[in-house]
């Protein structure tokens, strides 16, 4: 059977991530593995590279993930789990060994550029705190020792709710127990080692929790009246910005706010439960892809205009093993099986430009939104077509099939045992022929590809064999 894998290479995106001119900040993705339908490690640098996916955050030290990626030309966060902060602390001993086995045995062929020590500790529900900033300092240490501390930065992501006041942003400030303890320790620490705070914004929480308050428009970086700062009079046209402007504001109440920041988790989920207002692949494709025009633009925030923005997506792949609400299951832009969630207008560059985004409009490709909403103008993007989505199961696939096979009209005799499509004899080709002939039946309009979530669009003509897939009717 084809696999759509190659559809996505065409569209997709990271361009970006080895774009980056001196003007323009850096866009880098988060290789989450809490699924067990992933790719081996080597298929997923070959779909690292295809998309010119140049940056890569990783939540561990997995040694078949950093042998995949070594000579690969992918720079690569790697991270330091919460549950050994305690022993980091403790013992400079542990930090040299960790660093041998996970740092020194990978670095240079493994372009390894930062360490972040934990994820989120100021929200550990083990009270790993105390242990963080004496286990940064020990990994920082044992760096030193191995002479990789000039080329391997030391930091540790904090989650916005280290924030006791985050609106309006210049009101920003840190939660006042732990300042002392925790947070001017680490930003000392930080200042002192030219290295940079990371910080994780999704501003779809923000939204979710209070769509009733927060434009949707301002949410996802799209046209909007915009919001001014009642403290300082600056004018915000989207929530990203407002959210790390509170973080700066608070950084600067502290006296740090020379110490860099980097966007080390950002995104929106393509799908989510009934209570998680605005999850959905159109907003996630929105989301994602004016982000990244945001920053490739080079412009900073209101509060740091000259610095601009650095930021790691989330996530490389939907992963199946997370708990909590369907949202923590659907951030990919991929799924397992290599295509792609939703399809989503990115600037793709050669990745080796010097030049400003502009300069390379001839790059562009062709937009296209919302895999599963269905919602691509043909006119404005060229022919599309709908295809199954494998992951949705079995059963949701064949009610959809008998769905579009009978009262909504697709044309399904192609797929007929002895017919000319009926070869690949799969579920999913199957599928997708039929959902592709109600999609154009109902002349490609808005929804008429979705199936609950079984099917999605793409751009270029689906390959089941030799079937050709109608574009009309």
């Amino acid at each position: 059977m084809a696999t759509l894998a190659a559809f996505s290479s065409f569209f997709f995106f990271f361009f970006l991530v080895t774009f980056a001119s001196a003007d323009t900040g850096k866009v880098g993705i988060n290789y989450g593995r809490v699924a067990n339908n992933l790719p081996s490690p080597e298929k997923v640098v070959e779909l690292l590279k295809s998309q010119g996916i140049g940056r890569v955050k990783t939540y561990d030290t997995d040694s078949a993930v950093l042998a995949a990626l070594a000579n690969s030309d992918i720079s690569v966060v790697v991270a330091f789990p919460n549950e050994e902060l305690s022993k980091a602390a403790a013992d400079q001993s542990f930090t040299d060994n960790w660093v041998q086995a996970n740092i020194s045995k990978y670095y240079p062929a493994t372009k390894i550029e930062a360490v972040a020590v934990g994820n989120e500790v100021f929200a550990d529900p083990k009270n790993t705190t105390p242990f963080l900033v004496p286990a940064m300092k020990n990994v920082y240490n044992s760096l030193v020792k191995y002479k990789l501390d000039s080329n391997v930065k030391v930091s540790s992501p904090i989650a916005l709710g280290a924030l006791q006041n985050s609106y309006p942003p210049s009101s920003g400030s840190f939660k006042s127990d732990l300042i002392e303890p925790a947070l001017k320790p680490m930003l000392e620490f930080l200042r002192k080692t030219s290295s940079y705070l990371m910080v994780n914004a999704y501003p779809f929480f923000a939204y979710s929790a209070n769509a009733d308050k927060i434009s949707l428009d301002y949410a996802l970086f799209r046209d909007n009246p915009g919001q001014v700062d009642s403290g300082n009079g600056l004018k915000y046209s989207n929530l990203f910005d407002a959210q790390l402007d509170a973080v700066f504001a608070a950084m600067s109440a502290i006296s740090y706010n020379d110490v860099k920041v980097v966007v080390t988790e950002t995104g929106w989920p393509s799908m989510g439960d009934e209570n998680e207002a605005g999850a959905g692949a159109a907003n996630a494709a929105a989301y994602n892809g004016n982000l990244v025009r945001r920053v490739l633009s080079g412009s900073g925030t209101p509060l740091r205009p000259k610095d601009p923005l650095n930021v790691y997506l989330f996530a490389l792949f939907n992963e199946n093993q997370k708990q909590g609400p369907t949202s923590e299951r659907n951030y990919g832009l991929f799924y397992p099986n290599e295509q792609t969630v939703y399809d989503s207008p990115f600037v793709s560059t050669s990745g080796n430009s010097s030049s400003t985004p502009a300069a390379n409009k001839s790059k562009t490709q062709v937009p296209v939104s919302g895999g599963g909403g269905g919602d691509v103008s043909p006119s404005a993007a060229g022919q599309t077509w709908c295809v199954a989505n494998a992951n949705a199961g079995e059963k949701k696939l064949q009610a959809a099939i008998d769905y579009a096979c009978g009262e909504g009209g697709a044309d399904c005799r192609p797929i007929q045992e002895g017919a000319t499509c009926y070869d690949p004899n799969t579920l999913e080709a199957h599928a997708s022929y039929a959902f592709n002939s109600y999609y154009q039946k109902q002349v490609r309009k808005a929804g008429s590809c979705d199936f609950g979530g079984a099917a999605y669009v793409v751009t270029q003509a689906p390959k089941y064999g030799k079937c050709q897939f109608p574009t009309g009717y």
